[in-house]
């Protein structure tokens, strides 16, 4: 399944004009790597017991150490990345900082912050490499999207974080024009679920980004997920491992990273395994 030589032709040169509002408007043009095969992996998570964890829904993760994830990834030729958060570290950022500051500035981190995270705090973050803040949905409940569009845009205008969303994005059909209206917004996992498709592609023709990561946690067709997003917007999809896929149906295999290059085609796989996660996460390439 993929598209034509003249269905991609077209989504190169035209679909980005599809992409209006506010979101789009701060969207940067991608980057291009310094080889051709470089990878940006835009959501992975370390696990180090050595930092605080917190059981989530009776849930601990197994370690997953920078050195596990490291070992794992060799074959992909993986340079640059995204740490996320994940509901299980709460609002720990020892850990992330302490990663990131391992890793260097190719790599930012996803962090998880308190609704009364102090400005400055934020810009700390910022400097030890944060770009973006989430918020889990998925794990927990939409108990006030005013308070995550409040949050999402003092974080924007204090650090330039853009916003992250883990939900079963069908959820998130009552507040599409809340959330249009955010600074900077990408959807985990592809919004997790067909019926959650029609939403996703909403939210990107407001300019969203959307992380083809997961396959192995989602309940829809990937391959047709890719292609309807990918035609909405060429600068929509950014690629991720998901590593080390904790909770998931299975975890991430390498062909997962093959199959985004099948189904869209070298140009627009390039793009979703590098420029677009370049251009939305601002790492140091150096």
């Amino acid at each position: 399944m993929g598209f034509s030589a003249d269905r991609r032709r077209l989504l190169l040169g035209g679909a980005a004009a599809l992409a209006g509002g506010t979101l789009a408007a701060c969207a940067a043009p991608g980057a291009s790597g310094p080889a051709g095969s470089d990878v940006f992996d835009a959501h992975c998570h370390i696990i180090d017991p050595k930092f605080p964890l917190v059981e989530n829904q009776g849930y601990l993760p197994p370690a997953f150490p920078l050195e596990d994830y490291q070992a794992r990834t060799r074959p992909l030729n993986i340079t640059a990345g995204a740490i996320v958060s994940g509901s299980f570290q709460g609002y720990d950022q020892t850990y992330l900082r302490a990663v990131l500051a391992r890793l260097g500035p190719r790599w930012v981190g996803v962090a998880q912050v308190p609704p009364d995270v102090p400005d400055a705090e934020i810009a700390n973050l910022s400097r030890a490499g944060v770009r973006a803040l989430r918020f889990n949905a998925f794990r927990g409940t939409i108990e006030s999207v005013d308070d995550i569009v409040a949050l999402a845009t003092r974080a924007h205008a204090v650090g330039g974080w853009h916003a992250e969303i883990y939900a079963d994005a069908a959820a998130l059909r009552p507040h599409v024009a809340k959330l249009s209206k955010l600074p900077g917004l990408a959807i985990d996992h592809l919004g997790m679920t067909e019926q959650g498709l029609p939403v996703v592609l909403d939210l990107v023709d407001a300019g969203a980004r959307v992380k083809a990561t997961g396959f192995g946690r989602v309940s829809m067709d990937v391959p047709r997920a890719l292609e309807r997003i990918a035609a909405r917007s060429p600068r929509a999809l950014v690629f991720g491992t998901d590593l080390p896929s904790t909770r998931a149906k299975r975890p991430f295999e390498d062909a997962d990273m093959a199959l985004v290059t099948r189904v869209l085609g070298p140009e627009l796989g390039r793009r979703a395994l590098w420029d677009n996660a370049v251009a939305l996460y601002r790492p140091t390439l150096r």
